[in-house]
C-alpha cells in the first residue's frame, strides 16, 4: 500500500498546538506573579488568568488531535498494511475529509475518532458512556457528535468534487467507514447505515460490490488525490 501524507499540515498544526499550550501556561504564570510585584494591577492579573486558561485549553484540545499518540495515520497504516500498491492511503488532503483510501474499485472516506470510552449506536442515535476521566477531559477532547450525518455530508461533498474534476459521467463509487482508532474504545453498534468498527477490523469493511475502475480513471483519481495531499 502506498501512503501519502500532508506533513506540512501536520507539522504546522502540531507546532501551533504546542505554542498555544505553552503560551497559555505562560499567561497563567504571569497572572500569578503580577500581583506579587504590582498589586495595583490585580484586574490585569485576572484578565491574564482568564486568557491564559482559554489559550491553554485550546492548545491542549488541538494537541490531542495533532500531537497525541497513537496518531490516526499510524493506526490506519498498521490496520491496512497488507494491501498491495493498488491501494493508496491519503492523509489530510485539501478536502473536508482527513483520510481517504483509493482502491481498485472506488474511494473510501475514513472518518476516524481517536477517543477512548464506550460508544453505542442504536435506532439512529449515538450515546457515549461518560466516565469520570472522560468528563474531566471533555472540554479539551473532540466530541463524538453525529458521525453518521457527517459521513453522509463528507460523501456528498467528495462526490461533487470528483464530478467537477472528472465530469458528471465519471463513475467513481464512494463509501464511508467510521473507524475508532483508540485501543481503549468500546463499541456497541446495531444496524448502522454505514460501517462502524474499531480500526483492527477496518480491512473487512473496505470492499465494494462494484466493477473495478478503468486503469485510466484510476490513475487520474490517484494523481488528483496525490496533488491535494502533497502539494
Amino acid at each position: 500500500m502506498k501512503i501519502f501524507i500532508n506533513r506540512q499540515k501536520v507539522k504546522a498544526r502540531a507546532l501551533w498546538s504546542n505554542a498555544a499550550s505553552v503560551g497559555g501556561l505562560l499567561l497563567l504564570l504571569a497572572s500569578v506573579l503580577l500581583p506579587l510585584f504590582l498589586p495595583q494591577r490585580l484586574t490585569l492579573a485576572y484578565v491574564l488568568m482568564i486568557a491564559g486558561l482559554g489559550v491553554a485549553m485550546v492548545g491542549i484540545y488541538f494537541a490531542n488531535r495533532w500531537v497525541r499518540k497513537p496518531r490516526p495515520e499510524d493506526s490506519l497504516a498498521k490496520a491496512l498494511k497488507s494491501f498491495d500498491d493498488s491501494y493508496r492511503l491519503y492523509h489530510y488532503p485539501a478536502l473536508p475529509c482527513d483520510h481517504l483510501l483509493l482502491t481498485p474499485t472506488g474511494v473510501v472516506i475514513l472518518e476516524v475518532f481517536n477517543l477512548d470510552g464506550r460508544f453505542s449506536y442504536r435506532q439512529g442515535r449515538w450515546k457515549e458512556a461518560m466516565t469520570i476521566g472522560r468528563a474531566l477531559r471533555y472540554i479539551v477532547e473532540e466530541h463524538i457528535g453525529d458521525p453518521v450525518s457527517l459521513a453522509h455530508q463528507l460523501q456528498k461533498d467528495l462526490d461533487l468534487r470528483l464530478k467537477r474534476e472528472f465530469g458528471a459521467n465519471a463513475v467513481i463509487p464512494i463509501k464511508t467507514v467510521i473507524a475508532f482508532t483508540h485501543p481503549a474504545a468500546e463499541l456497541d453498534v446495531k444496524e448502522p447505515p454505514i460501517p462502524i468498527c474499531k480500526v483492527e477490523k477496518l480491512k473487512k469493511q473496505i470492499s465494494f460490490s462494484t466493477p473495478r475502475l478503468t486503469n485510466e480513471l484510476y490513475e487520474k483519481v490517484a494523481r488528483f488525490l496525490e496533488s491535494l495531499t502533497t502539494k
